[in-house]
């Protein structure tokens, strides 16, 4: 049995929280991608796998040692590679003299490979031969797809998918302007993939929406399509469901208004107030002819 698989006893709550995190949800977590080095990677592959983690930051998992494995001979240590470090994408890095420069970027689904296509790297402008101030870590790009290529082939229009599911980032429910820092450009054309990364920078502009200015930041690759592995249409369709979110129970005795406040009603029984128990102060003792009253109405 795989060491993954074991079912273990938790001994501890640190253990427990790590499992809870990776337990189905309606919501999932935000995909991760894990960046690993091929056993013949030469120093150009092993750049560029450093960029796109600096750009992932901190959804990614660089794994700095080689790795001996071909992707579309055997999968089973991305899948082994999925499992432990619960990342659901993946970029892996080669070169050899049949395939040089070679990227292959694909996804998982249950930890399973489910789609992957290699991409060949012809020119390549690393992040830091481009001497520009770069975008804080963690930040959500813009994706922006060009060309007529993107829609027309099946393959195109996976790498489409496959490139927006890498690195769309976190999803989120508001934007601000200022949060809008740059933007990732991918042009297809004539067969080839040019893969651009701009710095917005906002100017002044003499009214409330602000000038917009490209400036390029880094890294610049020119790649070519080779080879896929493309998932069939039901495996497509079924790791593409969502499924249906539990009904809400109902909660008697409940209602809201119009503006949203709640209001809640409670049951309670008759309470005797002259048994009530009140702060005990020398001003609120009973002198000893109200006692004498008392008792004699009592009687």
């Amino acid at each position: 049995m795989d060491t993954l698989d074991r079912v273990v006893k938790l001994k501890t709550k640190r253990a427990k929280r790590f499992l809870e995190k990776r337990v189905p949800k309606l919501n999932e977590n935000i995909k991760n991608a894990m960046l690993i080095k091929g056993g013949n990677a030469n120093a150009t592959v092993t750049q560029v796998l450093k960029d796109v983690y600096a750009l992932k930051k901190p959804y990614g998992v660089l794994y700095k040692k080689k790795n001996i494995t071909r992707p579309f001979e055997d999968q089973t240590s991305l899948e082994f590679f999925s499992k432990k470090s619960d990342c659901s994408l993946f970029m892996f890095g080669s070169h050899n003299k049949k395939r040089p420069n070679n990227l292959v970027i694909g996804r998982m689904y249950d930890h399973h490979v489910l789609d992957m296509i290699e991409l060949g790297i012809e020119n390549f402008i690393s992040l830091k031969d481009i001497k520009n101030s770069k975008c804080p870590e963690g930040t959500k790009p813009m994706l922006i797809f060009a060309g007529d290529d993107f829609d027309v082939t099946e393959g195109h229009r996976r790498l489409k998918s496959l490139l927006t599911d890498f690195f769309r980032g976190p999803t989120v429910s508001n934007i601000r302007l200022a949060g809008l820092g740059y933007v990732l450009h991918f042009t297809a054309l004539n067969g080839k993939i040019y893969f651009r990364s701009y710095k917005l920078l906002l100017k002044k502009s003499g009214c409330r929406t602000p000038r917009i200015e490209l400036e390029e930041m880094g890294p610049s690759l020119d790649l070519v399509l080779r080879r896929t592995h493309l998932a069939s249409d039901d495996l497509y369709k079924l790791s593409m469901k969502m499924p249906k979110a539990p009904k809400p129970k109902k909660k008697k005795n409940i209602s809201h208004d119009t503006f949203g406040t709640t209001y809640g009603r409670i049951h309670m029984q008759k309470q005797d107030l002259s048994k009530l128990q009140t702060r005990k102060m020398k001003g609120l003792k009973k002198r000893p002819a109200e006692r004498i009253t008392e008792d004699q109405e009592k009687k």
